[in-house]
């Protein structure tokens, strides 16, 4: 990563000033996905266990993923609801209760209990600090695949935007959704900057859509390519340092 002052002490400051915005991903970039998925999944399966037990042996790993493959099979292959996962989350439910003899109207209630719990996340401890300091300087934008909203984590008065494939009708890796996020606040595409934690669905992907990127490899990880290692930063706090650090 290039150091953020020039060899005379002077702040770099030419690669910030190219940017307008920053658009951030959300899973795993900015809170940890794994521990929230687990619990939402449990705090569900408990859902199903006292309101609709049939449904429990077409919900396990297994049985959930044969069930979203059904619920794609349904869809047209332009069809944006294949990208949207409510959508695809709340036919799984709706296809496990009526396997299970249960009524598939309880499907929206299933799906509150986990999004309800999706939502309990832990930002981590560099997320907050960080992204008040870079919304202080530029236009922020979340761009996410995932159903969690930015204002039930309580990070919303930071975003300018949050776009998810409900809005844009396309997913990352689809350069749709980038280029959406851009044209919706009127901004050219080089002047955002996409940060995140993802090679494939934040680098690369916002590379290929015409944005500058960052990438944010808290674990330390080699770069696997394709392409060039883009800079690199241990968490948002780094990121801070080098663009806003005076």
């Amino acid at each position: 990563m290039a150091a953020p002052f020039l060899p005379d002490g002077t702040l770099r400051l030419s690669y910030a000033h190219t940017f307008r915005a920053i658009s951030l991903d959300l899973d795993d970039t900015l809170w940890p996905l794994a521990p929230v998925i687990e619990r939402a999944e449990a705090k569900t399966s408990e859902w199903f266990a006292k309101n609709a037990p049939g449904a429990l042996a077409h919900l396990s790993p297994k049985g959930r993923a044969e069930l979203r493959l059904a619920a794609l099979s349904e869809l047209a292959p332009g069809d944006a609801r294949r990208h949207d996962l409510h959508h695809l989350r709340v036919r799984v439910y709706q296809m496990a209760l009526a396997e299970g003899g249960h009524d598939k109207a309880l499907a929206e209630p299933a799906f509150d209990v986990f999004h309800a719990a999706r939502h309990a996340v832990e930002p981590y401890p560099d997320v907050t600090s960080a992204l008040a300091a870079l919304s202080a300087r530029f236009e922020l934008i979340a761009i996410t695949n995932g159903t969690a909203e930015i204002g039930r984590v309580g990070l919303a008065k930071y975003f300018r935007l949050s776009v998810s494939p409900r809005e844009a009708g396309a997913a990352k890796p689809d350069a749709r959704i980038y280029r959406f996020a851009c044209e919706t606040l009127g901004l050219p595409y080089a002047s955002v900057l996409h940060v995140g934690d993802d090679v494939a669905l934040d680098v690369n992907a916002a590379r290929d859509a015409g944005l500058e990127v960052a990438w944010i490899n808290r674990l330390k990880l080699p770069w696997p390519g394709p392409g060039v290692e883009p800079r690199t930063f241990a968490d948002l706090e780094s990121l801070c340092r080098f663009l806003l650090v005076a």
